[in-house]
């Protein structure tokens, strides 16, 4: 029997990281749960039993179920019956052995019938079920929706759908329309009170919803007449339960073709105001794409793990001139290299992840009891770094991801190009990863703010002052200077105070943040356990070559040389 999770030494590694015992204090509420749930844990060390035997159950459903029917799902696909989705059969396969064994909302409190566990699982379980079938995710990760009813509606509405989640009722997030996709002020389905019966009625159509006729959406809806910015848009929940929603149609995807994307006619559709009237892009689309990110991020891993596990086998068990061909040098490059990104891009999600986790775990908290002063300053820290580290992961993981599933397919050279074969699968899905849920350059536009404010470089201060074994010093040394090169580059294109000369060289600058980032991640793994070394020593090497590289464009670059970049059209 195959497991994801004990196959994967790494996620228990992760599991295990030192904050992971002040994050479960926080979430636990110092274990006040353990009198009234007897399934509550009643102290840190019950919790993480908890969490692992709950990986380890996903890891088996992921690999005897999801994994198994991944390629059955994508020959099949979703249908239109009706105006309503029917799953292909492995889909309603999949969503059955996870709901039967409860491990729908996962991240939601007790109260609701939740598991009550931290982000930091949650990812870890979205990073095995993407590795098993990415296109299957989208339907079961869209759970992390239900995040945004829980922190932003009414006890009531809390009550009525939180439950139905964790009773293994899907959800989905309308927002795209066919003439606003990126750009969510464009919103223009309409949302109109109704007097008599109370509720909102929508009408409208949305474009490019994953899982669109999933039971429980969060809809984006223009509740303003008169207005066209994002100020006159406000958040409903829509209950398929009450009609209203026909899915026209199902787009013909290149790839994650078992999940539906759909387009949608709502007609006088019921609907609950969620939140404050206004604030539906200003604050609740806000925090429901962080989450949708980190959700992507996790994917973009798990596919990279599977794209590499996938290229790794082959090579071990392709001949050619007498002996496999990881035996040749041009192969085992390939494949430590693939193996460094996904390391990387896997330490900077589960980072993001604590410090989702250390910043809601407060944010909850809040909303209950009166914060201390360090409490407040630690949760609004927190707060900052998951801020600009969600676009950072989202932006490098998906991009990893892809290179990793090309890279695959190139070990299996033609065969690789063939659907005999799981990386052919594989590499359509990864495409999507580094476009949906903001596009790697909408990432940049993101996270360029944690370079302009100094917060990256703030946060890899603190890398730099972690003690190290002694073997580890000399990776230290190379990190510092290249800090101090990204930071001459920072300091040489912000000083032009020219916002265009900024977004030119946005890229450049934040990849040159991320790989220091990650290559100090990778190091710190490696403190912690010296089996995560040969990671780090590749990483710090591909770091070195990017750092070096973007910090000579950019020397070497002036405002008006951007001229040359424009295309007259």
């Amino acid at each position: 029997m195959a497991n994801y999770y004990s196959d994967n030494k790494i996620l228990k590694f992760h599991l295990q990281h030192p904050l992971m015992e002040k994050i479960v204090a926080l979430k636990e509420k110092n274990f006040s749960d353990k009198d009234q749930f007897d399934y509550a844990p009643f102290d840190f060390e019950d919790a993480m039993d908890s969490y692992d035997k709950v990986l380890e159950a996903i890891g088996e459903i992921c690999g005897d179920v999801v994994a198994p029917n991944a390629e059955s799902i994508d020959i099949e696909g979703p249908k239109v019956v009706d105006g309503h989705v029917q799953y292909a059969r492995g889909t309603q396969e999949n969503l059955d052995a996870l709901n039967k064994a409860g491990l729908l909302g996962i991240t939601l409190p007790r109260e609701y019938d939740g598991l009550n566990f931290p982000i930091v699982p949650y990812i870890m379980a979205a990073d095995m079920v993407s590795r098993a079938d990415a296109g299957f995710v989208n339907i079961w990760g869209l759970q992390d929706c239900a995040e945004t009813i829980h922190e932003f509606a009414d006890a009531d509405q809390k009550e009525r759908y939180l439950k139905r989640v964790c009773k293994g009722e899907t959800m989905a997030m309308d927002l795209t329309e066919p003439d606003a996709g990126s750009d969510l002020q464009s919103v223009e389905l309409k949302a109109a009170f109704d007097e008599k019966s109370g509720y909102w009625i929508l009408n409208g159509v949305k474009r490019f919803i994953t899982n669109g006729d999933g039971d429980i959406s969060l809809v984006l809806a223009r509740s303003e007449e008169g207005t066209h910015d994002g100020r006159g848009l406000s958040m409903f929940i829509y209950d398929k339960r009450d009609g209203g929603v026909t899915v026209r149609r199902i787009e013909h995807k290149l790839g994650i073709i078992g999940s539906p994307t759909c387009e949608l006619v709502f007609k006088d559709a019921k609907a609950e105001l969620v939140g404050q009237r206004r604030m539906g892009l200003i604050k609740y689309v806000m925090a429901l794409m962080n989450g949708a990110r980190l959700g992507i991020a996790a994917q973009s891993v798990g596919i990279s793990e599977a794209a590499y596990r996938e290229g790794l086998a082959y090579a071990k068990d392709r001949e050619q001139f007498g002996k496999p061909i990881i035996h040749f040098p041009a192969i085992y490059e390939m494949l430590s290299v693939m193996k460094a990104k996904l390391d990387a891009s896997r330490s900077l999600l589960y980072e993001t992840g604590r410090f989702v986790d250390m910043y809601k775990s407060y944010y909850h908290l809040s909303n209950e009891q009166a914060l201390s002063k360090e409490e407040k300053e630690e949760m609004k820290n927190y707060q900052r770094l998951a801020d600009i580290y969600t676009p950072l992961v989202k932006g490098m993981a998906s991009e990893y991801c892809n290179q990793n599933a090309y890279d695959a397919i190139q070990i299996h050279g033609g065969s690789g190009f063939m659907k005999d074969y799981p990386v052919e699968r594989i590499y359509r899905d990864a495409r999507i990863t580094s476009i949906y849920e903001g596009t790697t350059q909408l990432q940049v536009v993101a996270a360029i703010r944690g370079v302009t404010t100094g917060g990256y470089l703030a946060q890899i201060r603190e890398y730099e002052k972690v003690q190290l074994k002694p073997e580890l010093e000399q990776y230290r040394r190379i990190l510092i200077g290249l800090t101090e090169e990204y930071a001459e580059a920072v300091e040489r294109v912000t000083s032009t105070r020219d916002n265009d000369y900024i977004d030119f060289h946005a890229r450049r600058l934040v990849e040159m943040a991320a790989n220091i980032i990650m290559s100090y991640l990778l190091i710190l793994d490696a403190n912690r356990d010296m089996e995560n070394l040969k990671s780090a020593k590749v990483y710090n090497k591909m770091a070195r070559q990017v750092v070096h590289g973007h910090g000579e464009f950019i020397r070497g670059t002036q405002v008006a040389d951007q001229a040359t970049y424009k295309y007259e059209l």
